[in-house]
């Protein structure tokens, strides 16, 4: 498949402000596309089953166990989904396309079952007081959900956003016409239909892969050749959903900020609904992102690694690494730029959003930082981009690995210091990570030429 920045770069060739600004909401749509879709499909579930479903806290139990399966699913899945992308850049590389779809065979071969494993020991035995309808259905949507991210890491490395967003529509858009049909089944009713939605993801996604990367083989387990899943990806992959993850799971179970939901299952009423709607503020800092690193930043680094390959002039290569490492940085400083200017106006319009949204004013500060995590977070995602095109693997390693730990460290101090400081733990560790990766960043790429003529 051809990369979006071919898509992107041919939106930019007018001269127009026009041109500039379908591009951008191009990049914002497709990139953030598919978690924003599945923000919106959760809570109009919620919406749309509030006045049938009885009592109406069943509703908030589903937002609940839905929350937990995928952010369960993540960190599982989070072992292989870089690796295994990696493994897929390499064969794509080698010219060895045929390979992807067998070996995807063989990990999903390896993913449903682990998978398994964990969740329907988990739904049997943990939800008691739950039908064994419930407990069946949560356990499967845990394996759908896993089997929708390995597919979705994949489509992802293969720059097919589009097609990403479209299935993500279309699974979502089929589980919200769903709740309508089997709300009336109370919490099995909502599960059914998220897991329904889930799997024609899934399906929609296997079709793509299936159609254009055809294999005459059906399962390879190639990808478990010696080099052939980097073992610090793994670890990056574990950390960075750990990490993501962390700031939520110790506001759930802290005794001050938590309460039990439904089972083992904790929320954290002062929490979950300000971060929830954090996220919807990164479409902005998003389209940059796609923008800058997925065009302007590979335009370059494409024509620096060809003139090393090609033998170029060393003014030539010297001229396109100076132009790579200014749009890294350009990049990563718009990115800053434009959630600050989305931060600003949340604030502003802060009180106005709360209560659109039902949301007390009280959450409003939290809110506020919030939307500024999410912003790092963005920017901690161009910095590691970066990284992985330069191959600089341990370097992500170590700030994942420093994100998860500062992350659960500063969210416990912020919990002990009082309701004021909620949200600065997630936002403090991410500002920290990325201090420590820009230094890192300047330092590889000052090193650049040298590094890049030793590996020749």
């Amino acid at each position: 498949m051809a990369g979006i920045g071919f898509e992107l770069r041919k939106l930019m060739q007018g001269e127009s402000y026009s041109s500039l600004v379908m591009a951008y909401a191009y990049a914002g749509i497709i990139s953030s596309g598919p978690w924003i879709l599945s923000i919106v499909a959760v809570l109009l579930i919620g919406i749309i089953s509030i006045p049938v479903v009885i009592p109406a806290l069943l509703v908030s139990k589903f937002q609940t166990v839905v929350t937990y399966l995928i952010a369960g699913s993540l960190i599982l899945t989070g072992l292989v989904q870089l690796a295994f992308t990696r493994y897929a850049a390499d064969r794509i590389f080698c010219k060895e396309h045929y390979r992807l779809l067998p070996n995807l065979n063989g990990l999903l071969a390896l993913v449903i079952p682990a998978a398994a494993i964990i969740s329907y020991p988990v739904g049997l035995c943990c939800f008691t007081q739950q039908s064994l309808l419930f407990r069946l259905l949560f356990a499967a949507t845990f394996v759908v959900l896993c089997c929708v991210w390995v597919t979705a890491i994949l489509l992802s490395g293969l720059k097919a956003y589009k097609a990403i967003l479209a299935n993500f529509a279309l699974g979502y858009g089929s589980a919200l016409a769903l709740t309508i049909l089997l709300r009336h089944g109370n919490l099995e009713g909502l599960v059914l239909a998220f897991l329904t939605g889930q799997f024609i993801v899934f399906l929609g996604m296997m079709r793509i892969i299936a159609r254009d990367y055809p294999s005459n083989r059906f399962i390879e387990f190639d990808f478990l050749g010696k080099g052939r899943m980097f073992r610090s990806l793994m670890a990056t992959g574990l950390f960075y959903n750990l990490g993501i993850w962390g700031d939520k799971f110790v506001f759930w179970f802290h005794p001050v900020t938590g309460r039990q939901v439904i089972g083992p299952l904790r929320g954290s009423l002062v929490y979950d609904l300000p971060v929830f709607l954090a996220y919807l503020a990164i479409i902005p800092g998003m389209a940059v992102f796609l923008v800058r690193m997925e065009s302007d930043f590979v335009e370059y680094y494409d024509r620096f690694y060809d003139a090393v390959r090609e033998g170029g002039s060393l003014s030539y290569i010297q001229e396109m690494k100076d132009e790579m490492v200014r749009v890294a940085r350009e990049g990563l400083y718009d990115i800053m730029k434009i959630q600050g200017i989305t931060t600003m106006v949340v604030i502003v319009a802060g009180s106005r959003l709360l209560a659109l949204a039902g949301i007390a004013e009280i959450h409003l500060p939290l809110l506020a930082i919030q939307v500024a995590a999410a912003g790092f977070q963005v920017v901690l995602l161009g910095i590691l981009n970066i990284f992985f095109y330069l191959d600089k693997r341990r370097r992500v390693l170590i700030l994942t690995g420093c994100f998860t730990v500062l992350n659960l460290l500063f969210t416990l101090v912020s919990i002990q210091l009082g309701p004021y400081y909620y949200g600065y733990g997630f936002a403090l560790a991410l500002v920290a990570v990325i201090a420590v990766g820009m230094i890192f960043l300047d330092e590889d790429l000052e090193r650049l030429e040298y590094e890049t003529f030793m590996l020749q």
